[in-house]
């Protein structure tokens, strides 16, 4: 059939979410995303794009696989504290799992920002907010000031990313999250 894609789109995709998650943007070349899909530069272009379009698109992937896991956590909860600490649960499964590259592929990428087009740079600055939004909405009406307090939070989340590249042990990250999560409990709740 004309028009209709040969190949597995979503698995293709996953593929250059991966590569660009284990190597950054910079490393990751046209080339290796190749050999790594199996797939010719034309097809990869017609189907995604040049190589900063499909990097946005893998960053899109990665934002909704783990999003959704994310939102789950933190709207399983009443109290802001638990709700964090459910958030944190998520991330740190998703750095421990073997079968996932360590880190995180948006802290790995706002890292890489020099590198980047400026489309990108402000993709993942949007991914950025886009966490820090949720957080928030998780902590809106039951905490005073739920922004800074939410920027804090996701900052840890970032830290843990970088953490984890660099080597820092399970016992090592999860005490920046019991850090994060008893800041949390310690913020003064608002007035009803």
């Amino acid at each position: 059939m004309a028009g209709k894609k040969q190949f597995d789109v979503d698995g293709a995709l996953d593929t250059v979410m991966t590569l660009f998650w284990e190597r950054g943007y910079a490393e990751t070349s046209l080339d290796l995303i190749v050999t790594a899909t199996g797939l010719g530069k034309g097809t990869l272009y017609g189907t995604f794009g040049a190589k900063p379009e499909l990097f946005r698109r893998a960053l899109d992937r990665y934002a909704d696989t783990f999003g959704h896991q994310y939102e789950a956590a933190l709207g399983g909860h009443s109290d802001p504290a638990a709700a964090i600490q459910a958030f944190f649960d998520v991330v740190l499964a998703r750095i421990a799992d073997p079968d996932l590259p360590g880190g995180c592929l948006i802290a790995l990428s706002a890292m890489a920002a020099p590198t980047l087009d400026e489309t990108s740079r402000m993709h993942v600055r949007a991914l950025l907010a886009r966490q820090r939004e949720r957080v928030q909405a998780a902590l809106e009406g039951v905490m005073s000031n739920p922004g800074v307090l939410a920027l804090s939070v996701v900052g840890a989340n970032q830290a843990l990313a970088v953490m984890d590249r660099a080597g820092a042990s399970a016992a090592d990250l999860a005490s920046i999250v019991a850090v994060t999560v008893d800041g949390v409990r310690a913020t003064k709740p608002t007035d009803h």
